[in-house]
């Protein structure tokens, strides 16, 4: 890999002709335009060797991205010769800059170029799209672009693998890829389908120096009606997350392909039960999968990713990175704190830029926690406990050129009660939401929003979480094909409360 030096002087010489050669015409106008719905990144490219650690707040500020973007190189493979042979651009047709432009023009400040695998595709990344991400984020260094895939992982649907930055990244993921994806053998092998597999990459993932990310894909899109689960189910997520809680850390809540009725098509494109609010199910029903997750205490977070494969305006199902769904990330402008933030749940999720900050924090007894921390309380002196929401509306429109106004919060909390005696169990009957907040509820503080509610009396372990909304529902709908921009939703991830 280039050392720093050099790519800053390779950065220096890039022109925009060879933004032309590289994007095209039309994403290179974009590169040149101003931000949309959110702002510019202010610091330059960094490495996991400059990151000052975890726990260090300096800098850290709301990032916008999406970990969940197909480049050209999901393409197609041609197995009537051996080896196969690849062929760009047949799933997804975007060059991998042309990507980071738009996602820059969107408002994101980091991205991941996640693309399909398939026979020797690890062979592929190494040698073709790797030396073009490489290239992109020369071309486009406000936003900062890991590297992984979108990995077919063995027993399950696919799942986000990514690959913290470092000189050898690239290596790691052809390790990772060329051993455990699924369908990379050639020919087929079934001993990579299976759980047992999984477990064992997430052993190998879980040995290495630089720990990866896996963050599982539109989770109930093979379910065939509510709490009918396809592919991913309960029982795989919690067996991964025991054994590598610090690597396997959650799903989409918000999947992408949000555009699909645009085109006529399901939402997501979920053709077999849909999405509620463009949320799946397993984040969307209060007391559902989700909250049975964190019930068990499980630090098990939600994202909202594009999953970018062909525009709508070209008959494909999606939107640009950013332009519907936002994952934003509390952390500073460098990959390795952008890492920390998805793997401790400094995160909330947004569609069609409804808000642009939202802070939920808990306080009690002179302390607080914030989403993805814990507050510890004591017992002998237990209290009430403040939950403090704190958002940001909208200045100016978001990409369909809308004016979106929030109409409600939900605050919703549920108790940790400890394991589940069943490995499937997808529900957490003490989850409910407890207060409803409408726009006479909260008051301006500055450009921000801000509502109060007391958990009176707190004596148990307990987790608070907020959503929000521009419907009038009072739970997400069934969604069917009604505009996207029509029904938008934010949701943050959950503070806990734990009582000693």
């Amino acid at each position: 890999m280039p050392d720093k030096k050099t790519e800053d002087s390779e950065r220096s010489a890039l022109s925009r002709r060879q933004l032309v050669k590289f994007a095209g015409v039309g994403a290179t106008f974009v590169a040149a335009s101003p931000f949309v719905g959110g702002t510019a990144a202010q610091a330059s490219d960094h490495d996991d060797r400059k990151d000052q650690g975890r726990g260090d707040s300096r800098n850290r500020v709301w990032r916008a991205g999406d970990h969940h973007v197909h480049s050209e190189y999901s393409g197609e493979f041609d197995t009537t010769k051996n080896p196969p042979v690849f062929h760009k651009g047949a799933d997804a047709v975007y060059p991998i800059v042309t990507n980071a432009i738009m996602a820059k023009n969107f408002g994101l400040t980091w991205a991941m170029c996640t693309d399909h695998g398939g026979p020797n595709h690890s062979k592929v990344n190494l040698e073709q799209a790797y030396p073009d991400l490489l290239r992109s984020r020369r071309l486009v260094p406000e936003v900062l672009q890991f590297w992984g895939m979108e990995f077919d992982t063995p027993a399950l649907d696919h799942h986000t693998l990514m690959i913290p930055r470092h000189d050898d990244e690239a290596q790691q993921l052809f390790e990772l890829e060329s051993r455990f994806n699924k369908f990379d053998a050639f020919p087929t092998d079934p001993a990579r389908d299976t759980e047992a597999k999984f477990i064992e990459f997430l052993k190998a993932a879980k040995s290495m120096r630089h720990k990866p990310l896996v963050i599982a894909h539109h989770a109930a899109r093979s379910a065939t009606g509510l709490g009918v689960y396809g592919q991913d189910t309960p029982h795989e997520f919690r067996n991964g997350n025991n054994l590598a809680p610090e690597i396997y850390v959650g799903f989409e809540g918000a999947p992408g392909h949000q555009a699909g009725p645009l085109n006529g098509g399901a939402r997501g494109g979920y053709g077999n039960h849909p999405t509620y609010g463009g949320f799946d199910q397993m984040t969307a029903r209060v007391g559902g999968l989700w909250d049975s997750l964190l019930g068990e205490g499980r630090r098990w977070w939600i994202t909202a990713t594009s999953d970018s494969h062909v525009h709508w305006t070209r008959g494909g199902s999606d939107f640009w990175p950013g332009e519907y769904s936002k994952t934003y990330v509390h952390a500073r402008q460098d990959y390795a704190d952008i890492m920390d933030g998805l793997r401790n749940g400094r995160i909330w999720v947004t569609t069609g830029d409804l808000i642009t900050s939202l802070d939920v924090t808990a306080k009690s007894q002179g302390r607080g926690a914030a989403s993805g921390e814990t507050l510890v309380v004591s017992r002998r002196n237990r209290g009430d406990v403040e939950i403090e929401i704190r958002f940001r509306p909208l200045q100016g429109t978001n990409a369909n050129g809308d004016r979106p106004q929030v109409r409600r919060v939900d605050l919703i909390v549920g108790q940790v009660t400890g394991p589940a005696a069943n490995p499937d169990a997808d529900t957490n009957p003490t989850t409910k939401v407890v207060a409803r907040f409408g726009p006479r509820d909260w008051h301006k503080q500055g450009s921000e929003y801000v509502i109060k509610h007391t958990l009176r009396n707190v004596e148990t372990d307990l987790y608070a979480r907020v959503r929000g909304t521009s419907t009038d529902e009072a739970e997400p709908l069934a969604d069917g094909k009604e505009s996207p921009w029509d029904d938008l939703w934010f949701y943050s991830n959950p503070v806990f409360v734990e009582v000693r």
